[in-house]
């Protein structure tokens, strides 16, 4: 784990603390002074606490996009209601008698306020200040699902391949961050308190704040794409990584392209960043069958006849989202369903259908978006169409399910037919003697323009069309989750093996 990746989580929260100060500190204000519009906007920031971390990034994304904007805008929001709260308490513990004697004096509203009230409030309202910040290093850990970067896109890869190593540095990261700022900011906190607040103090915390942010902006806006750049965005999984290198080393090896790789992102939030109005990316990784279902809403029975899926799917994306499929890699990397080792023995399963006499005693898990109504190829049309009750479903993380169902949470799951991981956890792949699931052959998603700002990019990726099997994704997937060799060093020797790169 690079300086790089805890500096860019520090500069999110840094931020987000600022902006939070910022906006926090008048909404307390105005809720102090008005107490029939600070109850509105108390609840408000109150019930912004209630929505999942998630939820509200996925929602800010739409309007903001992908990136550490989207995450700063989160984080701030979660950030709030300590700081409202806490300068509205600790306006109303100011003595009247102290508010009475400024009256006396003559000071006006404005006066009374920034130079009486504010200045004794103010160990109060940083104490505010203090919770929110130490809140927000674990919330900035979510930045991974919509490419923010950031320590959680490394948590999240360390627990699905079990890497102790990596999750305890990550998870140490964390708490030194905590335990750095709150020891710092509580120091700070006795300091007022024992002074009762002054002007000099409020605006020495400003100061260090800001000065805090400007320094960091460097660290943050470290990796933004300029007009000369090829933008891809990491993948949550070993495949999508893997590529998006060998696209890296291709193509900066074979032209004077430079790719840039930005955070991490799932494939549905990355097709969404790359053919929205105000596009982030240039191109990405995914599969023919993806397409077609996830991000086309469609069947396989919608392909025409006589029309492959792979034609009539870049056929669309022409047509419809201004972008192109470029071969196809080699790989077909379907869904397929599996079961333990003990379980295939015990009940002779061979095929999908043969769960049918079984699914009544067996747990079907799988990731949250395999249950999704993102797309046909889901959990509802599936067991539908197999004609399967099973006993009982559950829903965990991507990064958890290989661990899950190791330890026996469930004992049919949906897999990846490339995942390396599927031969580390010994799981023995079912036949789709039915057919449901269509094929996902791996392709490059480009947008059109891209292709016109670069010409010799179609070529160079043309390069790897079909010189990628299912065994080869299977032995570098396993490579990096398994054996934890690094993803630039497998793509680079991938390509070496196959002299489309010089050593």
């Amino acid at each position: 784990m690079s300086a790089q990746i805890i500096l860019e989580h520090l500069f999110m929260v840094l931020v987000a603390g600022f902006f939070s100060i910022l906006i926090g500190i008048p909404l307390g204000i105005i809720s102090y002074q008005r107490p029939g519009p600070g109850k509105v906007i108390l609840k408000a920031v109150d019930v912004l606490q209630t929505i999942p971390a998630l939820a509200l990034l996925g929602i800010i994304m739409v309007f903001a996009g992908a990136g550490k904007t989207t995450v700063i805008i989160g984080i701030t929001l979660y950030s709030l209601l300590p700081i409202v709260q806490n300068t509205c308490i600790g306006l109303q513990q100011v003595d009247d008698g102290v508010k009475d004697a400024a009256r006396g004096m003559g000071m006006s509203r404005s006066g009374r306020l920034f130079r009486v009230e504010l200045p004794l409030a103010f160990p109060t309202m940083f104490t505010g200040i203090r919770i929110a910040i130490v809140n927000a290093i674990g919330t900035a850990v979510f930045a991974a699902y919509v490419g923010g970067g950031g320590i959680g896109g490394i948590l999240n890869q360390a627990i699905r391949n079990k890497d102790m190593g990596t999750l305890m540095k990550g998870t140490a990261s964390l708490m030194i961050i905590a335990v750095i700022l709150d020891l710092s900011m509580g120091l700070y906190e006795k300091h007022v308190k024992k002074s009762h607040g002054n002007t000099r103090q409020m605006v020495t915390a400003a100061v260090v704040l800001g000065i805090a942010v400007l320094i960091m902006i460097p660290i943050g806006m470290k990796g933004n794409s300029g007009t000369n750049e090829i933008v891809l965005y990491d993948g949550n999984y070993s495949e999508t990584q893997i590529m998006h290198r060998m696209v890296k080393y291709l193509v900066e090896d074979q032209t004077d392209y430079t790719v840039t790789i930005k955070d991490q992102m799932t494939q549905v939030n990355n097709f969404k960043c790359m053919v929205g109005n105000d596009p982030s990316c240039d191109m990405m990784i995914s599969y023919d069958g993806t397409i077609l279902t996830t991000f086309m809403h469609q069947d396989t029975s919608d392909v025409p006849s006589g029309t492959t899926m792979w034609k009539y799917v870049d056929d669309y994306s022409r047509k419809h989202y201004d972008s192109q499929l470029i071969g196809k890699l080699g790989f077909d990397n379907t869904y397929a369903i599996a079961v333990t080792k003990e379980v295939a023995d015990k009940y002779n399963l061979k095929k999908v259908s043969d769960l049918q006499r079984v699914a009544p005693q067996l747990t079907f898990g799988a990731e949250s978006e395999f249950f999704s109504r993102e797309g046909s190829m889901k959990y509802e049309p599936f067991v539908k169409f197999y004609g399967l009750n099973f006993k009982n479903t559950v829903s965990v993380d991507t990064s958890l399910k290989y661990n899950a169902i190791e330890n026996g949470s469930f004992q049919v799951t949906e897999v990846y037919a490339t995942d390396g991981l599927n031969k580390k956890a010994g799981l023995v792949t079912l036949e789709d003697d039915r057919h449901f699931f269509p094929d996902y052959y791996g392709t490059f998603f480009v947008r059109n323009d891209t292709l016109k700002r670069f010409p010799e990019l179609k070529k160079v990726l043309r390069e790897l069309n079909g010189q990628i099997s299912n065994e080869d994704m299977v032995n570098m997937t396993y490579q990096v989750d398994v054996e934890g060799k690094s993803v630039d060093t497998v793509a680079r020797n991938f390509l070496i093996k196959k002299g489309l790169i010089s050593k």
